[in-house]
């Protein structure tokens, strides 16, 4: 029987190519690793390839990224349609398609048969436990969650979550080769909706719109509050802002699906403001406005 081990690990495929996809390839390249990114559709794959060009292009030219390191990483990434060839030899695979539980247990299935023996099979879920895809792929001790951050290239955090029947070595792989990637790990030792980020994000978000909802302060000021008494760096409406509230709408009803708590639903002012297209920074209108 074959064990995860981070020296195994050479290749990485990511699946799905969206923001988070392609970013979590190119930190995986950045890091070294030879990496394919595979999705079912081309011109996803094409304005991948694009946006990470760009990307690495305007890091040179603000010094934040060398140019050879630049070249080198970008000649590391593969795109491609085809899974069985890019999970042939895959040391590690990293899910990040569509939040839908239906597609990610199809894909776990396949992985489970094309994916060498050793290979981990994480999810970038924020919202899904890795137990609920880990016995379509055969081999639920080599699965967890592995969930980045966004913007992947930026923040350093990433979660990593086991389920009942994730193996230690499993988790000492995936943690270690989070520090490769240049991030900073932490363990959730047990699946619980929201992990532990969307957790501490919602505690204070729930707080904060019960305060402005009783009118006890306006949102620029709560916002104030946040950053000028606790040090936060963005006060939680520019946050929700910046995330997108529909992403937050969604995050809500996850966290209501698992729960069947009613208070975890989405905040009445956030599903309206949803409705209304108000989805934040993205939209150009959320909590604030926003120039175009």
């Amino acid at each position: 029987m074959s064990f995860p081990s981070i020296e195994n690990i050479k290749h990485i495929l990511v699946i799905g190519s969206g923001a988070m996809g392609s970013q979590i390839g190119m930190v995986a390249a950045l890091a070294g690793y030879r990496v394919s990114v595979q999705d079912i559709a081309e011109d996803m794959l094409a304005q991948a390839k694009e946006q990470l060009t760009a990307r690495m292009q305007a890091n040179v030219a603000k010094g934040r990224t060398g140019a050879e390191d630049a070249e080198a990483a970008l000649g590391r990434l593969t795109f491609t349609t085809d899974l069985a060839a890019a999970a042939a030899d895959a040391d590690f695979v990293i899910e990040a398609a569509t939040e839908r539980l239906d597609i990610k247990r199809q894909i776990f299935e396949r992985l489970g048969e094309l994916a060498p023996a050793h290979a981990v099979l994480a999810t970038n879920s924020s919202t899904l436990g890795s137990s609920k895809v880990a016995d379509a792929s055969g081999r639920p001790e080599q699965v967890c969650n592995m969930h980045f951050f966004n913007p992947a290239l930026v923040m350093k955090c990433v979660e990593v979550v086991r389920h009942g029947q994730t193996s230690d070595a499993t988790v000492e792989a995936t943690m270690e080769l989070a520090r490769r990637f240049g991030k900073e790990p932490v363990l959730i030792n047990r699946e619980i909706p929201g992990f532990v980020a969307n957790r501490l994000m919602g505690a204070v978000q729930k707080e904060a719109l019960a305060l402005h909802s009783a009118g006890i302060a306006s949102v620029e000021d709560i916002d104030t509050t946040a950053k000028a008494a606790l040090g936060h760096p963005m006060g939680p409406f520019e946050l929700m802002d910046m995330v997108g509230l529909d992403v937050i709408a969604f995050i809500a009803e996850a966290t209501h699906a698992e729960t069947g708590n009613d208070d975890d639903r989405p905040h009445p002012a956030i599903a309206r403001l949803v409705a209304e297209g108000h989805l934040g920074r993205k939209s150009g209108q959320g909590w604030y406005t926003y120039g175009k």
